[in-house]
């Protein structure tokens, strides 16, 4: 069951990179940086994920990032996830996300898993919203 939204982060691409094909199939590799609010308290966060296009044009997905608040405290993160690219070139994905920190002020994070929505323009403009998943 879904929890409470635990944050929301807005960024851009920052770039694209073609890799080699993994079974056949085009992978290509994004970094976005952006900024917003996990647990209330206000990050920046910059991250990488690559996709491949699975058979009927099912987009598969594995990210790794860190997230820094504005006294340097720090997360990392991994995710991953599945979605696809529509009609007008933008992206939309779903999937799980694990964190690991340090700091007392995000130490919850360490106990969670969280479900994404990951939504990305054909403008490189991205909005990823994060909830708990109970």
């Amino acid at each position: 069951m879904l929890g409470e939204m635990i944050g929301e982060i807005r960024g851009k691409i920052t770039v694209n990179r073609v890799l080699p094909p993994e079974g056949g199939s085009p992978k290509i590799e994004s970094s976005y940086q952006g900024s917003g609010k996990i647990l209330g308290i206000e990050v920046t966060d910059m991250g990488t994920y690559w996709s491949v296009i699975r058979a009927g044009g099912m987009l598969y997905g594995e990210g790794h990032g860190v997230m820094m608040t504005k006294d340097n405290e720090m997360a990392t993160w991994k995710a991953q996830g599945a979605g696809r690219v529509t009609k007008q070139g933008a992206l939309t994905a779903r999937g799980s996300q694990f964190f690991h920190t340090q700091s007392q002020k995000l130490a919850h994070i360490n106990s969670i898993v969280a479900v994404f929505e990951y939504e990305e323009d054909e403008n490189g403009n991205t909005h990823d919203k994060l909830w708990e998943w109970k």
